[in-house]
């Protein structure tokens, strides 16, 4: 009887390290937006998820941000972009001020996908949202991740 009651003890140990292993596998990083000097009302959060196949699923929310058309000097579009781990800067896509893309209540969202495992995530204006290399000051950024 002691033996079948270990057995079941080990079966539930090694269940738990496997689902362990599984959550933290799947794990989300959540990250928040540091406070800026030029949208000083904008707030949001960025949540990083690794997928089955070593990519990274980026969400970022704002928040009360200004439209790009606000700005001085006025731009065309917010561009995120992503810092690896090697440094490297990346242009991930951008979030288009105006109709479709920014409620009324100034809040705007975005979601992709990236091979590159990101170290932080940044905002800026520009006026080209194919932008190799970031040309305008930074509008939000993370801390390191």
């Amino acid at each position: 009887m002691k033996k079948g009651f270990l057995s079941l003890k080990s079966l539930g140990f090694i269940c738990s390290i496997g689902l362990l292993a599984f959550a933290l596998s799947s794990c989300t990083t959540k990250v928040n937006f540091l406070k800026s000097s030029v949208v000083p009302a904008a707030k949001g959060t960025v949540k990083v998820t690794k997928d089955g196949n070593n990519n990274y699923k980026i969400k970022v929310q704002i928040s009360n941000l200004a439209e790009s058309t606000q700005l001085t000097p006025p731009k065309s579009v917010y561009v995120v972009w992503l810092m690896s781990d090697s440094k490297a800067i990346k242009n991930i896509g951008q979030i288009v001020s105006g109709s479709g893309f920014m409620s009324k209540k100034l809040k705007a969202g975005f979601e992709t996908t990236s091979s590159f495992k990101p170290s932080k995530i940044f905002l800026t204006a520009e006026n080209d949202p194919g932008v190799q290399y970031p040309f305008s000051e930074v509008i939000l950024t993370t801390g390191d991740f």
